[in-house]
């Protein structure tokens, strides 16, 4: 019998971001893009404004000499400039660097040297920090360009011009004529972030045209974002981190209207937001929507959320009290879990077909998992020994995952064995088990595991139950050296201002309360050694708990 030859017909045409671009100049021009601008008003854009001016930015970037591979730095809050250049530099052959503008003046100087960033595009009102980090850069590197947005009313400063700085409405306005997308291929870099670095120096991770376009098209999925053109989306998320989770390219490919809330992220200000521009999809952190509901319940007959809206949270895991509090306002939240690595979107709950028949109370529980892998991402969780643990809801291990928009290698650094496994997966150091409907539930970071007794005690289960408590604001929980057991769980709580004591322990009445709470949830050994009342939990530059500075604050706690 005869084998006979045959080969695909389909067309090779890369995967671009540049397809995305024209996508959203021809199909969508009337689509809006609303920035709030420093003094609170709202700067309106149409798409088509949109992508003549990002075609404006990629010609002008090209005029000063920008080369392929040359990477753009952008030190921006969320708004429509820097949306711009999320497609503008890739269009130009550049790659976009996000740099933290919450990271120490310091760290901030060693990423952009680390990067070899050669152009700077700065808001002015973010130019007093990029004076204290120009004194960090390594010796011999230098912003070659420091192009200046003028996001306030104010312009640049006469010795920022002086100094040779540019402004970035002049060098669009003054920029030759667009002369067709620099040549690539589908595996160019189009952009990259920086890791968190809470653990060391932070690690550049480098995004391709053919990884983000995937990773779009794989968000916008019913099961995942839910995204469409109809959609107004508030992405509350910086820009800066993990590329506001990648909602900004998918916005732009769908048509769908953004409204960035710029530098005005305190809880009175994103409800205001809301009233004036009501969003039918909102991302953020957890501690982000904490403060939300916290000044709902202050002043109750000042807001409202608007009804129908749908939330996805990431970066640390979502107590069940917080996603019922939304869920009595009419707003569904969901959860995700991801990681710069993963682009980052990595896995995202929603109800599977098979569980229908769960009630509203058994879904409240489920919808505190980080959901179900998201398609195009494989994941395993792998335990001490090194074995593929199973998924039975039981097993723990740490969180491996592999895809097309998965990162296998770092920028500029000696291959790091310790973060990829011989066989091809990324080590996310993230503690976890999976259900046998497929479900991940993360019970901790590596490091932020409790071992008591030889026994594993997840720092995340006990704060999500601890935060349940009606007088808790936020919890987080911690390790403490103990002679006998190893190590013991320390609770540190905010109460809510109705609560507030001016001791830094619990009433002996909140105590009993809190301690019957956790007894319904954990074993007697699993419940916290000690609570102490703090202030305010510290926080990462992307929000999440900082446990290593609690741990410096509690070295020897009693």
């Amino acid at each position: 019998m005869s084998v006979s030859n045959i080969v695909s017909t389909m067309m090779a045409a890369p995967l671009s971001l540049n397809h995305f671009l024209e996508r959203a100049g021809k199909l969508f021009p009337n689509s809006e893009i609303v920035s709030r601008l420093p003094n609170k008003s709202l700067r309106q854009h149409s798409f088509k404004q949109y992508y003549e001016r990002t075609l404006q930015l990629s010609s002008a970037l090209k005029a000063l000499g920008l080369r392929k591979g040359d990477r753009v730095a952008t030190l921006c809050w969320n708004h429509h400039a820097h949306l711009e250049a999320y497609f503008g530099i890739p269009a130009a052959g550049g790659v976009m660097h996000t740099l933290n503008l919450r990271l120490a003046p310091e760290e901030i100087g060693w990423i952009a040297s680390n990067a070899d960033d050669r152009f700077l595009i700065v808001d002015d009102v973010l130019l007093p920090l990029l004076e204290k980090v120009l004194p960090f850069l390594n010796k011999g590197h230098q912003f070659e360009k420091i192009i200046v947005f003028r996001f306030s009313d104010a312009s640049p400063t006469t010795a920022n011009v002086a100094a040779g700085y540019l402004d970035y409405d002049h060098l669009l306005a003054s920029a030759p004529a667009f002369d067709g997308y620099a040549p690539h291929d589908e595996n160019d870099p189009v952009a990259m972030c920086y890791t968190s670095g809470t653990t060391g120096r932070p690690k550049g991770v480098v995004y391709s045209h053919r990884s983000t376009v995937l990773h779009s098209l794989v968000g916008c999925m019913p099961d995942a974002w839910k995204l469409s053109g109809s959609d107004t989306v508030l992405p509350v998320t910086p820009m800066f981190h993990a590329n506001s989770w990648g909602l900004p390219y998918a916005c732009i490919m769908l048509g769908t209207k953004l409204v960035f809330p710029g530098p005005h992220l305190h809880a009175h200000d994103l409800l205001d937001l809301m009233a004036l521009q009501p969003p039918t999809m909102a991302v953020g952190v957890p501690t982000i929507w904490l403060t939300l509901i916290q000044a709902l319940e202050a002043e109750p007959n000042r807001w409202t959320l608007p009804i129908g809206m749908r939330s996805l949270v990431g970066g640390s895991a979502t107590p069940e009290s917080l996603i019922r509090a939304f869920a009595k306002r009419g707003v569904e939240l969901s959860q995700g879990w991801g990681m710069t690595e993963t682009s980052p979107l990595a896995t995202v709950f929603y109800k599977k077909h098979e569980l229908r028949g769960l009630d509203d109370e058994a879904w409240f529980k489920r919808k505190t998992l980080a959901g179900l892998p998201v398609p195009l991402m494989e994941l395993r969780i792998v335990g001490e020994s090194g074995e593929v643990a199973p998924w039975d809801g039981v097993a723990v291990g740490e969180v491996q995952v592999r895809g097309p928009f998965v990162t296998g290698d770092y920028h500029n650094v000696t291959r790091d064995e310790e973060k990829f496994t011989a066989d091809g997966w990324l080590r996310t150091g993230d503690v976890a088990a999976i259900d046998s409907y497929g479900y991940l539930r993360i019970a901790d970071r590596t490091k932020d595991l409790i071992k008591s007794g030889g026994e594993w005690i997840s720092s995340v289960d006990l704060e999500n139950a601890i935060m349940g408590h009606p007088e808790v604001a936020e919890a987080a929980v911690i390790a403490l050296l103990h002679d006998k057991w190893g190590e013991r769980p320390l609770a540190c709580v905010v109460l809510k201002p109705s609560s507030k004591t001016l001791s830094t322990t619990l009433t002996p009445e909140m105590l009993v309360s809190l301690t019957a709470l956790l007894k319904t949830q954990f074993l007697s050994w699993q419940l916290p050694e000690a609570f102490v009342v703090v202030d305010a939990i510290p926080r990462t530059s992307t929000g999440k708990f900082w446990k290593a500075k609690l741990r410096e604050m509690f070295p020897d706690w009693p």
